[in-house]
């Protein structure tokens, strides 16, 4: 009986050449696990035992990530890039709310700059356009989880990111999610090129935020609103409690929030106050 080959094996990272090229840039220090449930649990892990600002955990294989409210995020080994940076920000609290935002953001402006059109839905999913610009539909592609942390020495976010990169579409989870692969017929970037242009942009644009006090703050809010493609749609906010909100995402405030115009009144939701933002038109 003949025998089936399975899939060809991908590749690693090259971790002598990821190294090197983390080394242009003395704020970050990058850790590769082969194999793990969680880049963030193993990021949370070295940041309650002191580690500092700018440690990056990358996995290339993740077995039993998670999302937003607990939502699953398996990457198979070799397809995707999954990290997670920890920050140990200075801002008030007031003010932490906008990180889930700025990540997404940045994580936009890389995957733009490798050639490919990103935008953000609110508050922080990023979404290829799959097909013709004026027939296709925006697929997520990439998705971000940002928790806070108590460790001795003091408070800490984790910054968990997750792109796909070469996932072919039996290996994604929904039809609604992509690849950078699938999204494009041009060739795919290489799995590093993705991670360290993630990795660099965010990193600045933290810095930036983080130094720059409420003007920063406020030019990060007109940046986001241009690459969102959330405002302008009628949505339907699903609530905890089994209700919804429907009318138009016209704005994000001052705090980060989405805010919807129902037929009450504009209505400002944070990303913790909803379990998930569609088009009103959207089915489930």
């Amino acid at each position: 009986m003949p025998v089936t080959a399975g899939p060809t094996p991908r590749p690693p990272f090259d971790a002598a050449a990821l190294d090197e090229a983390v080394a242009t840039y003395p704020d970050l220090n990058l850790e590769l696990v082969d194999r793990a449930s969680s880049s963030n649990e193993v990021a949370a892990e070295r940041a309650r035992a002191g580690a500092p600002d700018g440690l990056v955990v990358v996995v290339d294989h993740q077995t039993a990530g998670r999302g937003r409210l607990d939502r699953t995020w398996e990457t198979p080994a070799g397809a995707a890039v999954t990290f997670s940076l920890l920050v140990r920000p200075t801002v008030p609290a007031g003010r932490w709310p906008w990180i889930p935002l700025l990540v997404g953001h940045n994580v936009a402006k890389s995957l733009t700059a490798l050639g490919y059109s990103a935008r953000v839905k609110w508050p922080n999913d990023i979404l290829l356009t799959v097909g013709a610009p004026e027939a296709g539909a925006e697929k997520k592609v990439a998705g971000i989880l940002v928790e806070r942390i108590d460790t001795p020495a003091g408070r800490a976010a984790v910054i968990g990111v997750g792109i796909n990169v070469g996932t072919t579409a039996e290996e994604l989870p929904v039809d609604t999610a992509t690849s950078l692969a699938l999204a494009s017929d041009v060739p795919t970037p290489e799995r590093s090129d993705v991670l360290l242009g993630a990795v660099a942009a965010i990193r600045e644009g933290f810095d930036v935020w983080q130094t720059g006090g409420e003007p920063a703050q406020e030019r990060l809010r007109t940046s986001y609103l241009s690459h969102c493609a959330t405002v302008g749609l009628q949505v339907r906010a699903q609530l905890p409690g089994g209700g919804a909100l429907e009318g138009r995402a016209s704005d994000v405030d001052p705090d980060g929030r989405l805010v919807i115009e129902t037929a009450d009144g504009p209505r400002p939701v944070g990303a913790g106050d909803v379990v998930h933002v569609r088009p009103a038109d959207s089915v489930g």
